[in-house]
């Protein structure tokens, strides 16, 4: 999006990428439909981003939600709004998408090199890349840099920039997984039984580091390290904070939204004759086998013979998490460069020339669209910046600190 943009201004534009094609992680995404954006209104939108949202919203300002439908239509893609508010190509697929753009940027201009790695900055200000010919030098006017997170190595971004960035004299954030699973330990029974069983309808409960209490409806899905899912993504910023903090995070599920607590128990101290206890709570509660499963790994025996605790565990049962998957398994990556370090146009402000976008900036937000939306604004931003930077007389990106 930032070559097309700098391309659109007038600028020429090579593009470096690692891989040996483009778009590998735009075509992960597919495989889940790829979620573009979300048909959500614009406040509800903004809000997902969190402690970053009023520096998000001035690039959404330059490119929202409708906007990225209206460019996916201008390539011959139309776009859908699902059940949950969420935004889909029309066939479900990432592949077409990438290559109508990819063929207008080439036609556009856009020159591309593949299995260019880059390792950093000569004395003189070269970029240099690690090719299968032997290490190359590239001298650039400007440059601007979307190098992705940490997640999803080996796709290519594998947060090796992190050093490079420093000596350049970007603020840096620690990067951390965002969008991922959270442990929590299992009995082999249930991992055996029951890993990858969802969990619908739930709602959360939590409080968050000031003291607020907080719930949210969604599901999940458990795992045999524990729980992931739509829902836990969707919280999991505060999660990983606490847990920083505290050593744990705790969540208090209500696994029958639809009963309140006291005509629970009235359903619950019925006679169960010779029903299991399972069956009992699927007639008299409404739970599914992995609910079930869930009550049996945390409750015990008796609070299983007593109703109204076991209504009162239905209600509230807690879990307990006792850390984050690893970044490498992540969706996304929380940190990175810092936006106290840029301009509005998201050039470093210590290194003028040099741009930055995409997840490798310190935003984060729940899946759901926003993060495509968001990378793709931040891309226009940065390469409608270089080129106006550029035109306005800057030339030659100075040389790095080393």
């Amino acid at each position: 999006m930032a070559a097309e943009a700098a391309c659109a201004a007038g600028v020429a534009v090579d593009l470096y990428d690692s891989m040996g094609s483009v778009g590998r992680k735009f075509l992960l995404a597919g495989k889940g439909g790829l979620n573009l954006t979300h048909a959500e209104p614009s406040v509800d939108f903004i809000s997902r981003f969190g402690t970053r949202q009023k520096e998000v919203a001035r690039w959404l300002d330059a490119f929202n939600a409708q906007a990225l439908r209206d460019w996916a239509k201008g390539l011959g893609v139309d776009t859908f709004v699902g059940s949950s508010g969420r935004v889909f190509p029309a066939d479900l697929k990432a592949a077409p998408l990438l290559r109508g753009w990819l063929r207008r940027l080439r036609e556009s201009g856009v020159s591309f090199h593949m299995h260019h790695r880059w390792l950093g900055w000569q004395g003189d200000g070269c970029l240099r890349f690690a090719t299968v010919r032997g290490e190359h030098m590239i001298k650039a006017d400007a440059v601007i840099f979307a190098l992705g997170g940490a997640s999803w190595p080996q796709l290519g971004s594998d947060g090796a920039w992190v050093d490079s960035m420093t000596q350049l004299g970007a603020g840096l954030a620690p990067l951390q997984p965002a969008n991922c699973g959270f442990e929590i330990p299992w009995s082999d029974y249930l991992i055996s039984r029951f890993a990858g069983a969802p969990l619908k309808p739930v709602i959360a409960h939590w409080t968050d580091r000031h003291g607020v209490p907080h719930a949210r409806q969604g599901e999940f899905v458990l795992t045999e390290y524990g729980i992931e899912g739509s829902l836990i993504y969707a919280i999991g910023a505060e999660l990983r904070e606490q847990i920083a903090e505290k050593g744990e995070a705790v969540l208090t599920l209500d696994l029958v939204p639809g009963y309140a607590q006291d005509i629970l128990a009235e359903r619950l101290a019925a006679a169960r004759g010779k029903h299991s206890i399972g069956d009992w709570l699927r007639r008299r509660a409404g739970l599914d086998p992995y609910k079930s499963a869930l009550v049996f790994e945390r409750v015990d025996k008796s609070t299983l013979a007593d109703p109204v605790a076991l209504a009162a565990q239905l209600k509230a049962l807690p879990l307990h998490l006792r850390k984050p998957r690893p970044i490498a398994e992540a969706i996304s990556t929380a940190g990175g460069v810092q936006l106290e370090s840029l301009d509005d146009s998201l050039m470093l402000r210590t290194r003028p020339g040099v741009f930055f976008a995409g997840e490798m900036l310190d935003w984060e937000a729940p899946t759901g669209g926003y993060l495509l939306t968001a990378c793709f604004a931040s891309g226009l931003i940065a390469g409608r910046g270089a080129a106006s930077w550029l035109k306005n007389g800057g030339r030659g990106v100075p040389s790095s600190a080393s």
